[in-house]
């Protein structure tokens, strides 16, 4: 058990005042140092802010880490931790945790939109409306209700988007890696958000079930990182198992589609719509050809809501809940495995 009156904190982000304040709650004897915002992996702090210092919150470590002499925990504000696989935690018995979770919400919410806008084909209404077309066809009037959502992953994107479905009246179903879902106890969930507890699916798939999984599909939510092993899993023997009024949406990573058999299933109309808000490169390059995909939205990477009020304050949460856990000597929330940043 970690003293408070010990306990030194750097943070190396953005704040506020009350964001501030709520991690002196957490930890009242605590020292708190503030540091610049390194947004960039080549960027040092001052040795003095870091000597002595037991943990530290930041999106970037500085290239100088040989400074932090006393590091215990590393908490990073992003869920990715690809910035801190190279630096030598391990060999120090540092421990790491991240900002998964924060997300979520944001994530699952524009899934929901992209969802209603396909399922009610507003871009076509958009088009009457520049037109000043007044059509009332049927297509435009169908409800979501009763309809069936698979969730391709069951992490914290595939929970919240779970509830929100669940209380839009969706069958929602999952297919996972070992063909069950259970509780995450240790992950950050916002509270009255996502699925904890693993009981909102109505039906639960292993990978040896993926085609009956899809065929069952209105909408196809992906909902995992992508690996070595994620990589190209959406191709065209996948995209061909779906019903033709399916829905592709995928806010997760775009090389989780192999993007020729995307194109020509859109082209050709194996499937009714798509939406993407991952692409294949950043910034997109000229004559992006995801641009030009028949029936499909395609958003600028802004699911997520890196920039919402939201965003800061859930890192802040986060950390201050860990600060809380490390002091009492509980497990921490998000914590990394060592196999995780081996990067395996």
């Amino acid at each position: 058990m970690t003293e408070a009156d010990d306990l030194t904190l750097l943070i190396s982000l953005l704040t506020r005042d009350p964001l501030l304040e709520q991690l002196q709650v957490a930890a009242p004897n605590a020292e708190i140092r503030l540091a610049d915002h390194l947004e960039a992996p080549d960027c040092t702090l001052p040795a003095e802010l870091m000597k002595g210092c037991d943990a530290v919150l930041a999106e970037f470590l500085p290239t100088n880490i040989d400074d932090f002499d006393e590091l215990k925990w590393i908490q990073l504000s992003s869920a990715g931790y690809t910035q801190v696989l190279d630096l030598p935690i391990l060999d120090r018995g540092i421990r790491v945790t991240n900002g998964r979770g924060n997300f979520d919400i944001g994530i699952a919410e524009w899934n929901v939109m992209m969802m209603l806008m396909t399922n009610r084909h507003v871009p076509e209404m958009m088009e009457h409306q520049r037109q000043e077309t007044w059509d009332r066809s049927a297509r435009f009037q169908v409800e979501m209700r009763g309809m069936t959502v698979g969730l391709y992953g069951y992490g914290g994107i595939g929970r919240a988007t779970a509830r929100l479905c669940r209380t839009m009246g969706l069958q929602v179903w999952a297919l996972t890696r070992d063909g069950t879902v259970g509780r995450r106890d240790l992950v950050y969930c916002v509270e009255g958000s996502g699925d904890p507890e693993g009981v909102m699916c109505d039906r639960v798939f292993g990978p040896s079930q993926e085609d009956a999984f899809l065929e069952g599909l209105d909408f196809l939510v992906l909902a995992v990182p992508i690996t070595p092993a994620t990589t190209g899993i959406i191709g065209e023997k996948q995209l061909r198992r779906l019903k033709p009024s399916a829905v592709l949406i995928n806010p997760a990573r775009a090389g989780l589609v192999i993007f020729d058999d995307f194109e020509r299933c859109m082209r050709e109309g194996w499937i009714r719509a798509a939406a993407f808000d991952v692409h294949y490169a950043y910034p997109p390059p000229d004559d992006y050809p995801l641009w030009s995909v028949p029936n499909t939205i395609v958003t600028p990477h802004i699911s997520g809501t890196t920039l919402s009020p939201c965003f800061l304050e859930r890192v802040y949460d986060i950390f201050s809940r860990n600060v809380t856990r490390w002091i009492d000597g509980a497990p921490l929330l998000n914590e990394l495995t060592p196999a995780q940043l081996r990067g395996e």
